[in-house]
């Protein structure tokens, strides 16, 4: 299965005997993933690409770097933003202040997935209006259920 950024209406799961085709509806838009550790960023990109996902994957390693990316009418709006909260420069936060305030960007969905489990970095993120927060696994199976998992959700939401 693959990221599909908006879904269409009346879109539905794929049937049985349509898993594994590449049915994909948006894989040419990029998930712009925003994270300070090259690392973790490195793993979430082979996670990525482990379950198929074939949207190109722009990585970026701050709020700041993230927003000008955005602001550059150049470069292709991405589909999602995987959004890492605590980063040098401009911080996940006020990275979410910045687009959501901006009616250019603020329909973007952004994922938190971030090792912060402060109850405040939660209630200020569902505050801004994130699609999804969770948790960055230390493990690397487990990080790549977690990414089954937002792709799974994607695939069935509707946008408006």
């Amino acid at each position: 299965m693959h990221i599909r950024f908006p879904a269409a209406k009346n879109s539905y799961p794929p049937l049985a005997q349509d898993i594994g085709k590449t049915t994909v509806k948006v894989t040419n838009k990029p998930i712009l993933l925003v994270e300070d550790d090259l690392v973790d960023a490195m793993t979430v990109v082979h996670a990525l690409k482990e379950i198929h996902v074939t949207n190109p994957v722009v990585h970026r390693e701050n709020g700041e770097d993230a927003l000008n990316y955005l602001e550059d009418p150049a470069n292709d709006k991405p589909c999602i933003v995987l959004l890492d909260l605590k980063m040098p420069i401009m911080n996940g936060i006020e990275f979410l202040q910045a687009i959501k305030k901006n009616d250019k960007f603020r329909h973007i969905p952004v994922v938190v997935l971030t090792a912060s489990e402060e109850q405040q970095d939660k209630s200020n993120s569902f505050n801004l209006g994130v699609a999804g927060y969770m948790s960055k696994p230390v493990d690397y199976p487990k990080l790549v259920e977690v990414m089954r998992a937002i792709d799974a959700y994607w695939n069935i939401s509707e946008m408006p």
